[in-house]
């Protein structure tokens, strides 16, 4: 995977000197930098999940982070307010960002003067950067983008809307990240900047994600299936883009020769409420051997559970699925989308997105290895994200790009917009209760 001679350039951040102003006393400590942290919700999914997982990971003598929700949703809430970080929403509703819930994130940039603001996916990227420059304050701002661009036909108008619009405003933020080398190159086109972009890609807890042969053996009884049961696993949102029609189709072809073969699909609405995927699982015959769990919060136990992990999308960015599986030495067979042949390496296999046959073929060659083989194939998967992807190393990464931003801005003092419509647009907000 080539690095950016801007993302290079990061990784040589303490290299770059302090102003006389900037170094530390040893009677007045330097106070923490201030992030907000801009995000839609904070419901479970991969970019959610790797967000709380890199405030885990923050350095609290250097860094102070506060997480702003756009929308008042989501069960990641308690958890990041359980790190001792604030938590604060806008209360706006999905889609575009009402006036009202524009006001509202004005008010906390202006209330909690942050030193620096980070938008965690275009809608948040979007919103912030509105709403920042309506604050009247001049803050840095760095975007952090999680999607690929394959799969904008399968989108909602008004989400193409936004990727396209962030795309005409995308040099106004100091930086633009994108966790993969695959994102960074669909974006340009659109007018991301390249020249203002760096790669770091999502980080992996590996001593959450641990090989277990207890959680193989519990997992399978809670199945209510045998102990030795080949168990191949797919963890994923109900999305047209994680392609799960692939994943049955193959399902069904590889139960011709192997019919003791489970298969187990897990994530937001991947569920037995999922009425045409259970359709498509009665129509294929697999209901018998197909378990769906739905959103689950004990993932790291159910992927150590696997004998095979499996990406059947047709469009992805960085997927954390992928480096957790390995991290619990299961080996994976995925589609070659986004940065995912450089994430598995040599460590698994790589199939071209929608074909279920070489998916097929992909898990019956798995099967047919001797077992220490493949569980020796997992462990060098594991090694593999130790080396590269460990959360604490990526959450450096973000850290040392955040002061080199810092460093790069001229300080300014706050600007006062005098707008007299702005003026009379807050006093409005604020009669009507928006406060």
């Amino acid at each position: 995977m080539a690095v950016s001679s801007l993302d290079q350039g990061l990784q040589d951040t303490r290299s770059i000197p302090r102003r006389d102003h900037e170094v530390p006393s040893l009677l007045t400590p330097r106070k923490p930098i201030k992030v907000m942290y801009i995000i839609s919700d904070l419901s479970i999914g991969g970019a959610e999940m790797t967000l709380y997982k890199l405030l885990a990971e923050t350095n609290r003598e250097r860094f102070e982070p506060v997480v702003i929700s756009l929308i008042d949703q989501g069960v990641l809430r308690e958890r990041i307010e359980a790190l001792g970080i604030a938590v604060h929403t806008a209360r706006m509703k999905p889609g575009w960002p009402t006036p009202l819930g524009l006001w509202r994130l004005i008010k906390l940039i202006r209330g909690l003067k942050p030193d620096l603001i980070l938008g965690w996916m275009y809608h948040s990227c979007l919103a912030g950067e509105v709403a920042k420059i309506l604050s009247g304050h001049r803050i840095p701002m760095i975007w952090s983008i999680h999607y690929s661009l394959s799969s904008l036909v399968t989108e909602k108008k008004l989400t193409v809307a936004v990727i396209k619009l962030c795309g005409l405003l995308s040099r106004l933020p100091s930086r633009v990240v994108f966790v993969s080398e695959a994102g960074q190159t669909q974006h340009q086109p659109l007018g991301y900047p390249i020249e203002k972009s760096c790669v770091i890609p999502n980080g992996i807890d590996v001593k959450e994600f641990i090989p277990s042969a207890a959680a193989r053996l519990s997992v399978r009884a809670e199945l209510g299936i045998p102990e030795d049961a080949f168990l191949i696993g797919l963890i994923g949102r109900f999305h047209p883009m994680k392609d799960h029609a692939n994943f049955l189709t193959a399902a069904s072809l590889l139960s011709k020769s192997h019919p003791d073969t489970h298969f187990l699909l897990i994530g937001r609405g991947v569920d037995q409420y999922n009425q045409g995927l259970q359709d498509s699982i009665r129509q294929l015959d697999l209901a018998d051997r197909t378990h769906l769990l739905g959103e689950r919060r004990d993932t790291s136990r159910l992927a150590a559970a696997l004998d095979i992990f499996s990406l059947s999308s047709y469009g992805e960015s960085c997927p954390n699925v992928i480096g957790e599986a390995m991290a619990c030495g299961v080996p994976c067979v995925v589609t070659d989308v986004g940065d995912t042949v450089w994430i598995v390496g040599e460590t698994g296999r790589i199939i071209p997105p929608r074909d279920s046959n070489a998916l097929a073929l992909a898990w019956e060659e798995m099967i047919a290895m001797n077992p220490q083989d493949r569980k020796a194939l997992g462990l060098q998967g594991r090694a593999r994200v130790i080396e590269h992807f460990p959360i604490d190393a990526v959450m450096k990464r973000y850290e040392d790009l955040y002061e080199t931003v810092l460093a790069s801005e001229q300080p300014v003092e706050s600007v006062s917009l005098t707008s007299p419509r702005i003026a009379a647009l807050g006093a409005t907000f604020e009669e009507t209760g928006a406060q």
